[in-house]
């Protein structure tokens, strides 16, 4: 019976790639995964300035909130339906404070070595943003893979006159199942 009991645990706690897709009420897809949300939206605008028109996404936020009640830290993985890349974006909006460019944002996997993300090298801006950074060059291939591994990083953001930067625990549950909802969902709409 305990074994049974046991199975049924551990079924549950895996579940999240069994999450069921739901079309929510703007008419894009949706979907829970443990931690993260994904969302397709219902039309792909080819000629849209953001990514938001033309990817499916999945984020996760940190358990520190915002003046707004959002989450003050989030990733966000992107997934363009128009040539299958995968990004990942680094949100950093604290109710008082903004990123340090002048110093490196860091990302600890467990007892690894830090990697290191330096403006211009490792991130950029896009889309008229000036707080959402996007990985670029292998950091991000290899960022990536990590994310496809572990169930959580932790994510240190040096902040414009703030001498320790601050650290967030990201969870990394869901993230393969988010991977999969949006490589699903990137072509289920009406003119493709």
């Amino acid at each position: 019976m305990r074994i049974a009991t046991s199975l049924a645990a551990l079924l549950a706690l895996s579940s999240p790639a069994l999450a069921q897709p739901f079309q929510h009420s703007s008419g894009e897809w949706r979907q829970y995964n443990a931690d993260w949300l994904s969302a397709c939206p219902n039309a792909i605008h080819e000629d849209a300035t953001d990514f938001y028109g033309y990817s499916c996404f999945s984020s996760t936020g940190s358990q520190e909130l915002n003046d707004a009640n959002l989450p003050a830290y989030k990733l966000t993985l992107i997934h363009d339906r128009l040539n299958g890349e995968i990004d990942l974006a680094i949100t950093v909006s604290p109710s008082s404070g903004e990123y340090d460019p002048e110093r490196p944002m860091l990302l600890r996997f467990g007892g690894e070595a830090s990697i290191v993300l330096t403006m211009a090298t490792d991130m950029e801006t896009r889309h008229n943003t000036i707080n959402q950074f996007f990985l670029i060059g292998a950091d991000r291939d290899v960022v990536l893979s990590k994310m496809r591994e572990r169930n959580a990083l932790i994510l240190s953001v040096p902040l414009v006159g703030v001498e320790k930067p601050v650290e967030s625990r990201m969870s990394l549950r869901g993230v393969l199942a988010s991977l999969d909802f949006m490589s699903t969902y990137a072509r289920k709409v009406a003119q493709y």
